[in-house]
């Protein structure tokens, strides 16, 4: 029989892997950034008569439906109460306000998401966890859903399935005899 009458067999398919993206874990609704140095007096100190009344003027429908990370990118000191203000002024449009950085939010954002997890459903599984991402897929959630999926895969790979990089692997159990 020659080789070109053989049918295309999809190998990767076929091999039982169990192929996680990432960014299907990433938030859907759009970040807005809340940087409080506009707000600052000099990009030192913060004013809190100006603030409020720069607070009460702002445009918070800006934010509708939209996750809000808010922050300040001067070195400054920053009392809690400016955050508490932002985020009682914010809480009837956004969707989640966070204090932090955008990298900070996307960090506990996947945390949260890969909490929902239960590594039990990945028990003796070979599992490819997927490399390259169109968004910004912290890293950190790739070693969190390593750290959560270790106790359970039979192994873990990071990559595509037709081009892995190997992780983990559990050894194999010895029959007793």
């Amino acid at each position: 029989m020659n080789p070109s009458d053989q049918p295309l067999v999809n190998r990767v398919a076929n091999s039982g892997l169990i192929t996680l993206n990432l960014e299907e874990f990433f938030p859907s609704e759009e970040l807005a950034l809340f940087d409080l140095k506009d707000y600052l007096f000099m990009e030192l100190i913060l004013k809190e008569k100006d603030f409020r009344t720069a607070l009460k003027e702002h445009d918070w429908s800006a934010y509708q439906g939209k996750n809000l990370a808010v922050f300040c990118s001067a070195d400054a000191i920053i009392p809690v109460w400016a955050y508490m203000l932002v985020a009682a002024y914010a809480t009837p449009t956004a969707n989640i306000i966070f204090q932090g950085d955008t990298e900070m939010f996307y960090k506990v954002a996947f945390q949260k998401a890969l909490d929902q997890i239960d590594g039990k459903d990945y028990e003796g599984k070979r599992i490819v966890i997927k490399g390259c991402s169109n968004k910004p897929v912290p890293p950190s959630a790739y070693v969190s859903l390593t750290q959560k999926l270790q106790p359970f895969a039979q192994s873990i790979m990071y990559g595509e399935p037709c081009s892995t990089v190997p992780i983990f692997k559990r050894p194999r159990k010895l029959d007793k005899k």
